[in-house]
């Protein structure tokens, strides 16, 4: 089945899980570009949103959804986006879009974070999918090392720079067994701004398109 198909079913099924009349979070990427033309039908109804990137900040205005910078809401009643890999746990690889950072600072003040995906990008264990840590461009060597260390290959994304004006390394090779320990390590290396391991916030809802419909499974605490 097609993969487009399935973004746009499991964007449409998450646009049940918006409350009327509050300001929510908008995540970075494919699926979450769907998301959010899906959400031009309920403008109205809601009060406007918050976006993770400068790329759905756009969109979201070119469909007349009003912005809020996070400066502005003590708290989001849900965050919306997708993943590169989530697993069991709900712990998530993301970052693909270089959006991680700002990713990662909207999902953690909202009190529930829905994850959207095809179905080919639940997995057991992370790591297949090459883990983005957004790094101090200064950083970029000394940073690279240490993630060496770690027992993962670093590689440098040429020639892109992410909204925060910052460097992206994406880690290939690494088997993740304990996504919430190696997000924590890899945050306590000086130069690293943060790591695309979604894990001591993981998602409560995962939606995953798949050919036989929208599976949807919920994390309890």
């Amino acid at each position: 089945m097609n993969q487009d198909l399935l973004k746009q079913a499991v964007a449409k099924a998450a646009l049940a899980y918006v409350p009327e009349g509050e300001i929510i979070g908008v995540g970075t990427g494919s699926t979450a570009n769907f998301f959010i033309d899906g959400l031009a039908g309920m403008r109205d109804r809601i009060k406007g949103a918050v976006a993770s990137s400068e790329a759905s900040a756009k969109r979201l205005e070119a469909q007349g959804i009003r912005l809020f910078d996070l400066n502005e809401v003590d708290s989001l009643s849900v965050y919306v986006d997708g993943a590169d890999e989530v697993d069991a746990s709900f712990a998530m690889i993301k970052g693909g879009g270089a959006a991680l950072t700002r990713e990662k600072i909207v999902a953690s003040v909202a009190k529930r974070f829905v994850c959207i995906a095809d179905g080919s990008k639940k997995v057991a264990v992370l790591g297949r999918f090459p883990l983005p840590v957004e790094v101090i461009p200064l950083a970029r060597a000394s940073v690279a090392r240490q993630l060496e260390a770690l027992g993962g290959r670093p590689v440098w994304r040429e020639g892109v720079v992410t909204d925060n004006g910052n460097v992206i390394l994406d880690v290939h090779g690494l088997e993740i067994t304990d996504p919430v320990g190696l997000e924590t390590t890899i945050n306590h290396i000086v130069g690293v701004v943060t790591n695309g391991l979604f894990a001591r916030r993981p998602a409560d809802v995962l939606l995953l398109g798949t050919p036989e419909g929208v599976v949807t499974t919920v994390r309890y605490n």
